[in-house]
């Protein structure tokens, strides 16, 4: 349930901050801005930190060869849905949901790999390890 959260969490983190709906951070603060300054800047600044916490678990978990394999992986899944005619992209919105998918995949097993990794070998990271 842990990784099912993780991922959860990355991808309301990349709806919130963009979506092809009205409901986003982006669109709000075009509208909104010069009313609404003092909100902007803490969405903005609450969204930021959200970001720095998923990208540098990522990062430092599967560093940025393993973020450009999982999107391979997932661009290839993809590639094989459009080929079969199960997929079609003629659909901006849908394009755009299929991208923070992936990007929420991308961050939610960057997040959840050195726990998987722990589970599977039984090994534990050096950061992991209690003084």
């Amino acid at each position: 349930m842990g990784y099912f959260l993780r991922w959860i969490f990355a991808f309301l983190l990349l709806a919130f901050t963009f979506n092809p709906t009205d409901f986003n951070y982006v669109r709000w603060t075009a509208n909104n801005y010069a009313s609404e300054l003092p909100v902007t800047v803490l969405m903005g600044l609450l969204l930021t930190i959200g970001y720095i916490i998923y990208l540098r678990a990522t990062l430092r978990s599967i560093g940025g060869f393993g973020m450009f394999l999982i999107l391979a992986v997932l661009a290839a899944l993809l590639w094989v849905l459009y080929d079969w005619g199960i997929l079609t992209l003629a659909n901006r919105s849908l394009n755009t949901w299929l991208g923070i998918f992936a990007l929420s995949c991308v961050l939610g097993i960057g997040l959840s790999w050195s726990l998987v990794r722990r589970q599977l070998s039984g090994q534990a990271d050096v950061d992991d390890v209690e003084d």
